[in-house]
């Protein structure tokens, strides 16, 4: 009998240990790749990428924001470009390429650099500089020494990488501190898989930009902005960046009633006789058209009469002489065109408010290409300090705002605002002497719409806006002939429409619609019509002054009104005794 041999280990055994084996591979393989995973999803990424400056070499930042052209110079010699300054700083800088200058204008300093000069001039007062302006290629730099006297801004250099950073002065800084004993990073994004911008040395501060939940927006002194981590840094202090001290000395006038009453004095050659004058109780400011552009290199025509202001201050009337292009565009631009064609103009007016003993000026420019914007504005911009370092005032007169290039579009009203003591809407004309239509000089929904559009759109200050009113209008004539209607004009003082009105015993109606009286009547076969300006229009205009809280009124022009009409304004726009 044959014995079969006994298997020492059964089969069920050895499949249960190749079993075995291989989960305990399967398992080692999932402990692998989950252990792979964790380390790709949890470990921090050590990539280090250049900051996106880092072809900049000498950066400037403001608010977390770096410039795309870098400072040059270091130190007192730092010089920052222009763009930079337009941008961050002060839009209205500009560089003058006709005279190769710099021009910088503050509400009390106008300073002039020429490009590679150290001498400069301040309010045409010489200056030296320790650093020039600096032309390179088509690039204009600027010295930051100028810049730290007149602009609300703190400059700070790094002395690490001599990056520079802005700060505005009354800005708030927040501070944080890196405690730890090692580095920490500053990242692309809030994120430890963010690639490092910069390593954050132990004790080493940043600036707190923004709060990005678990994460800081910061930026360190030298420059570097990103990613940090709250964990990695503590809240340290805040900063302040002092503030300027106010150092004007110059204090607008104002009426003493808070409303202004104004008159313009139309002067032809020779200034009227003050002793056939009627009384006008009320008037504050006579504003006599003295002078006038009279070429485009800069030279003003004067026809000023001294007398007439000691008329005026024996009155307590003060005297803001207008001055005016002469309504010729292409006189203006030429005039306007230069610095030293400007400062021609400035001189000249400040030579006279010395003779005349004159209390300010009022500006009259009228049909000026719209090309000529932004020079318009750059001359009061200039004007205007010198004005007030003599205790001057300063106006100007705009028209309301309409489509018309040349009679309206041309003037930057919210600039123009920004600078002068009062502003005066010539509400009038909203139908002028040459229209083919006839119609009011200045309907009463007219003018506040006029008002409202400048108040509104423009964002001038009500306590700058001066309602120009009207103390004439116009007898309009309609004939028709062959179907068709034409429709002229002449000019009337409120005294001449009354004295038509008593000659055709006419009876005015009142018109809703206009805000005034109106009165009709027929010649053959024409037609008059005349929109009458007296008590019941002026009375509205000035409630259109106390609904909108404007500075007051200025009326054109003096002469052309009835004698009431001056107790009429007064009693209106002084306010009532409680």
């Amino acid at each position: 009998m044959q014995l079969t041999p006994i298997d020492p280990q059964p089969k069920h055994r050895k499949s249960t240990k190749k079993f075995l084996l291989i989960s305990s591979l399967f398992i080692g393989i999932l402990a692998a790749g989950a252990a792979t995973y964790l380390w790709q999803e949890l470990a921090p990424n050590r990539t280090k990428v250049d900051p996106d400056y880092h072809e900049i070499s000498k950066p400037v930042f403001y608010q977390g924001n770096y410039y795309k052209e870098s400072a040059i110079g270091a130190k007192e010699g730092l010089k920052l470009p222009l763009e930079l300054i337009q941008e961050w700083m002060d839009p209205t800088i500009l560089y003058e390429k006709s005279s190769d200058s710099v021009i910088i204008t503050t509400k009390e300093k106008v300073l002039r650099l020429k490009t590679t000069e150290l001498s400069a001039f301040m309010n045409e007062k010489p200056i030296t500089l320790s650093f020039p302006v600096e032309k390179k290629g088509d690039r204009i730099y600027v010295p930051i020494e100028p810049l730290r006297q007149l602009y609300p801004f703190e400059i700070r250099e790094s002395e690490t990488t001599g990056a520079v950073l802005l700060y505005k002065k009354g800005e708030l800084l927040k501070w944080a501190k890196h405690v730890g004993q090692e580095s920490a990073q500053l990242r692309t994004f809030a994120s430890i898989k963010a690639p490092i911008v910069s390593e954050i040395a132990s004790n080493e501060q940043l600036i707190i930009l923004s709060d990005e939940g678990e994460w800081y927006k910061a930026q360190q002194s030298s420059g570097p902005i990103g990613y940090v981590r709250k964990s990695d840094v503590l809240d340290d202090h805040e900063e302040t960046i002092p503030m300027q001290e106010e150092t004007s000395s110059y204090v607008p006038w104002k009426p003493l009633n808070g409303k202004l009453n104004m008159t313009w004095e139309h002067v032809i050659s020779k200034t009227p006789d003050t002793s056939k004058f009627s009384d006008m109780p009320g008037l504050q400011v006579v504003s006599p058209t003295w002078f006038s552009l009279a070429d485009g290199e800069g030279r003003i025509k004067n026809i000023a009469d001294a007398s007439y202001v000691k008329w005026a201050q024996t009155r307590n009337y003060q005297v803001w002489a207008l001055f005016s292009n002469g309504f010729e565009a292409d006189r203006t631009s030429q005039a306007l065109s230069t610095y030293d064609r400007r400062m021609k103009i400035i001189k000249q007016l400040l030579g006279f408010a010395q003779t005349y003993k004159l209390q300010g000026f009022n500006i009259d420019f009228e049909n000026v290409h719209l090309k000529d914007k932004e020079n318009l504005v750059q001359f009061v911009r200039e004007m205007t300090p010198f004005m007030h370092e003599q205790g001057l005032s300063v106006s100007i007169d705009v028209t309301p705002k309409s489509t018309n290039e040349m009679w309206s579009m041309f003037y930057d009203r919210p600039a123009l605002a920004e600078v002068v003591d009062y502003m005066m809407v010539m509400a009038y004309d909203e139908y002028w002497a040459s229209s083919p239509k006839s119609g009011s000089v200045s309907s009463l929904p007219w003018a506040e719409r006029s008002v409202a559009q400048i108040l509104n759109a423009d964002k001038v200050p009500p306590s700058k806006l001066v309602l120009g009113v009207p103390f004439y209008t116009r007898q309009w004539t309609e004939e028709t002939k062959n179907g068709k209607t034409t429709a002229t004009s002449k000019t009337l003082t409120m005294e001449a429409a009354q004295t038509i009105i008593k000659d055709k015993k006419l009876t005015p109606t009142y018109l809703p619609e206009a805000g005034q009286n109106y009165v009709e009547y027929k010649e053959g076969d024409k037609l008059i019509r005349i929109w009458l300006e007296d008590e019941t229009s002026m009375q509205a205009r000035i409630d259109l002054v106390k609904k909108y809280d404007l500075a007051g009124v200025a009326s054109w022009r003096r002469g052309f009104e009835q004698a009431p009409m001056w107790k009429v304004i007064q009693d209106a726009l002084v306010p009532a005794k409680p």
